[in-house]
């Protein structure tokens, strides 16, 4: 099999075009090409009203050997990697031990998936509720203003992830290929099959409510035990070996593995394993606001006259500026034709996210506009001081929102200009609850409220409208990522100073989005796997003795 990138073609062209194309290309007839497979597919849009659709072809030929040969200096023809799934340590016979994955997110979906294929038996411990009545409490804080602290945005079947736009794309490094299973397990439980090729693939919030579900109800018929509810107060440790965990109940559960995939906002969980001397360090993450603007300008911006051209569907943007106080101000998790959601999992804080249906044909676009922050930022070198910042600024957004959970917003106009708003433009926010002007000068750190205001007139040259006066802000987004990492050895994947204890995932500080989640929850797995397969063969050869 053969892999051929790079192949171009107008937006409006016929699949008998791309064969044309193909074969063109490779200066081969119809007849020697025995099959075509779609590997990927995106958009070269530099140049606005000319965008052209850029193809990854995976074929085969009757004469690949001297396709090789031919093109043996070409970097966009070469042989076509082995992207399929081999379990690394499948469970052996008479294996007594369960291992246990507290969190559901997609890092332990995928964690619990791996070990219930290989004959593990994993028991799930979430904290929040089965994701269709998460569903309903979520809506319950955006429509009435009801908060749930065990089920909400963050907590919950699914993760954070769920309520999100579902993107299924990083920049990360996957040697092995670990993403396409990713994909392939998220098709298999309904989400639709261009995820598998489109360049930058996306579920949506309600298709991944079905595909979670789906997910969650292969592994129980592998022989996994999700539990809702069940949340997990404290770590049992002999010798700073993991022997087991206590739930809020009372009861325990003996074992010997476990999989930390509780997310970026188990605040408890993360104190507790810090009293309990898990070894964890501080680490950078963003904070900022999210920003609004009629998905139409960022469609012309992108797309010109093209805009509105069903394979481009809705435009989004990448911004990045270097502000002169040395602070990065970026755009983060951007939702196009989506809205902005109330995420807080904590009564008396408000916190954004952004969201979007698979359609993304809500009015506005939404994305976080951050600035990176590091250790040297947080109240003290402890560990959790990143967790106190971050509470401490989403406590003053719920003062400044009113104390009932709206959020406070201003007008990037006025937000330029350091004076409070006092009615909107053409930009309606999408927050619910609602949203109450204000001016939001002194919520964020000064150096950070001073980047963004340097960094909106750059991005304005970049996509013009982008700082129109009536663009909203809405704050405040704190939760861009985990704030501390919890160290595992790069052999074991263990944690550092107490084995049995795998931190996994975006709240362990080695993920970012539901793509790299998934992959680093298989990835823990297999270490799980081999770790179990080996002491039960150290235990049956004592026995043997």
């Amino acid at each position: 099999m053969l892999r051929l990138t790079e192949l171009k073609l107008p937006l409006d062209h016929t699949a008998a075009e791309l064969r044309a194309a193909l074969l063109n290309r490779l200066g081969i007839t119809d007849a020697e090409l025995r099959s075509c497979t779609l590997f990927r597919r995106g958009h070269d849009a530099r140049k606005r009203g000319h965008i052209q659709l850029v193809y990854t072809l995976d074929i085969e030929t009757t004469c690949d050997a001297a396709l090789l040969e031919k093109f043996a200096r070409d970097p966009h023809l070469g042989r076509a990697p082995d992207t399929s799934y081999r379990p690394v340590a499948p469970a052996p016979s008479g294996l007594d031990e369960r291992p246990v994955v507290i969190g559901f997110g997609p890092c332990g979906l995928f964690a619990a998936l791996i070990l219930a294929e290989s004959g593990f038996r994993p028991i799930v411990l979430e904290r929040g509720t089965a994701v269709r009545e998460r569903t309903r409490d979520t809506w319950g804080l955006w429509r009435e203003r009801v908060l749930d602290p065990q089920s909400n945005v963050q907590f919950g079947e699914g993760g954070a992830g769920t309520f999100s736009d579902g993107k299924l794309y990083s920049q990360i490094k996957d040697p092995r290929h670990l993403g396409r299973k990713v994909l392939a397990e998220f098709i298999a439980a309904g989400a639709p099959e261009e995820i598998r090729y489109v360049s930058k693939p996306h579920i949506g919030t309600f298709r991944l409510v079905t595909v979670v579900q789906a997910m969650r109800e292969k592994i129980i018929a592998l022989g996994g035990e999700v539990r809702f509810r069940e949340q997990v107060t404290d770590l049992l440790v002999e010798d700073r070996q993991v022997t087991g965990v206590q739930l809020a109940d009372g009861e325990r559960i003996a074992t010997r593995h476990i999989v930390l995939a509780v997310g970026h906002s188990a605040r408890d969980t993360f104190r507790m394993l810090h009293a309990r001397g898990v070894h964890m360090e501080p680490k950078p993450f963003s904070i900022g606001l999210r920003v609004e603007h009629p998905q139409s300008i960022i469609d012309r911006a992108r797309f010109g006259t093209q805009a509105g051209h069903p394979l481009l569907g809705a435009a989004d943007y990448k911004l990045v500026h270097h502000a002169n106080n040395g602070r990065s101000v970026y755009s983060f998790c951007m939702c196009p034709g989506g809205t902005v959601v109330a995420a807080t999992s904590a009564p008396g804080r408000v916190v954004t996210n952004g969201m979007s249906q698979y359609s993304r044909n809500e009015r506005n676009a939404n994305a976080a506009i951050v600035v990176g922050i590091t250790p040297a930022d947080f109240p003290s070198e402890d560990p959790l001081a990143g967790i106190a910042l971050q509470e401490d600024l989403e406590a003053r957004a719920f003062v400044l929102g009113g104390g009932n959970y709206d959020a406070p917003a201003q007008l990037v106009g006025d937000f330029l200009a350091n004076r409070a708003s006092t009615q909107l433009g053409e930009v309606i926010p999408s927050y619910r609850p609602g949203v109450r002007l204000t001016n939001l000068a002194g919520l964020l750190p000064d150096y950070a409220t001073a980047a963004i205001r340097e960094a909106m007139p750059a991005f304005g040259r970049q996509i013009p409208g982008f700082a129109a006066a009536d663009a909203v802000f809405t704050a405040v987004e704190t939760r861009t990522s985990s704030p501390l990492r919890i160290r595992r050895a790069r052999d074991t994947l263990e944690s550092i100073n107490t084995p049995g204890l795998y931190p996994a995932g975006e709240g362990a500080g080695y993920a970012g989005g539901i793509y790299s989640a998934g992959i680093d929850g298989i990835e823990i797995a297999e270490a799980v796997a081999r770790s179990l397969v080996a002491a039960h063969a150290r235990r049956s050869g004592r026995q043997d003795l």
